[in-house]
C-alpha cells in the first residue's frame, strides 16, 4: 500500500515537525524515555516523520521506518547517521506494511493513528507483524472529553477540518484507546493524562502498550 504526500503540504509538515522537535522534547521526552527503555536491537517504527524518536533509541538500533511522506526521508537518514541507527525505509502506509507475518519484537508508534485513513487496518498491521509476546508501544492524542474538558473538546470540533487539512489528514477526535482495545491484542495497558505542557488541541493523550 505505497502512498503519496501532498507536494505542498508534505513538504511543509517536515519542515514543521523538524522545527517543532524541541518542543515534543519537552513536552513527552520523559514519557518516551520510560516507554521505550527496554526496546530491542530491531524496531519497526510507524510514521517516523523526521526521525525525532531515535534519540529515544540506543546506538546501534536497527530501525524499520515506515514512512510514506518521501519530504521526511532526507531528514530520517541524517537523524539515523547522527544517532547511530541502521535504518531500512519503507515509503508505505501503515495499513498495508510490506513485512512478513510475525517478523519483529517490537512496533513504536507516536501521534501518528490520528493521521492514518484506516486505523484499525494499521493495527490489524501490527498485530499481524509481531511475532508472539511482541509489543506495541504508543503515545497518542486523543479527543477530549467534553464532560471534563468541555473547552478543549468545543476547541477540537471547531479546528477539525482546518487541522485535518493542514495536518494531513490528523484528527482530533478520534477514540484511539478504544480502537487499540479492540484490535485483538492479547493484552492492552493503556494511561491516559494531558500533555504537560499542553499542546492545544492536541493535549489529550494516551500511552501504553499492547501485547501480541
Amino acid at each position: 500500500m505505497k502512498t503519496e504526500a501532498n507536494p505542498i503540504r508534505g513538504p511543509l509538515n517536515a519542515w514543521g515537525l523538524r522545527a517543532l522537535e524541541g518542543v515534543f522534547e519537552r513536552t513527552l521526552g520523559a514519557q518516551k524515555r520510560r516507554l521505550f527503555i527496554d526496546l530491542p536491537d530491531e524496531v519497526v517504527e510507524l510514521g517516523s516523520g523526521p526521525g525525532s524518536n531515535m534519540r529515544y533509541l540506543r546506538a546501534g538500533t536497527r530501525l524499520t521506518a515506515v514512512e510514506p511522506n518521501p519530504a521526511m526521508h532526507d531528514l530520517l537518514r541524517a537523524s539515523a547517521a547522527e544517532h547511530g541507527v541502521g535504518l531500512t525505509l519503507l515509503a508505505h502506509g501503515a495499513e498495508g506494511i510490506p513485512l512478513p507475518d510475525a517478523s519483529t519484537d517490537a512496533v513504536i508508534c507516536t501521534l501518528v493513528l490520528c493521521t492514518v485513513s484506516d486505523p484499525t487496518a494499521a493495527l490489524a498491521e501490527v498485530r499481524r507483524i509481531l511475532r508472539p509476546g511482541g509489543q506495541f508501544l504508543f503515545i497518542e492524542h486523543v479527543a477530549a472529553d467534553p464532560t471534563t474538558h468541555p473547552s478543549l473538546a468545543r476547541s477540537q470540533r471547531i479546528l477539525r477540518r482546518p487541522w485535518r487539512w493542514v495536518f494531513e489528514g490528523c484528527e482530533l477526535h478520534r477514540d484511539t484507546a478504544s480502537l487499540i482495545t479492540e484490535a485483538g491484542f492479547d493484552s492492552t495497558d493503556i494511561h491516559s493524562g494531558t500533555a504537560r505542557p499542553a499542546i492545544l488541541p492536541i493535549a489529550p493523550m494516551v500511552w501504553g502498550r499492547a501485547v501480541r
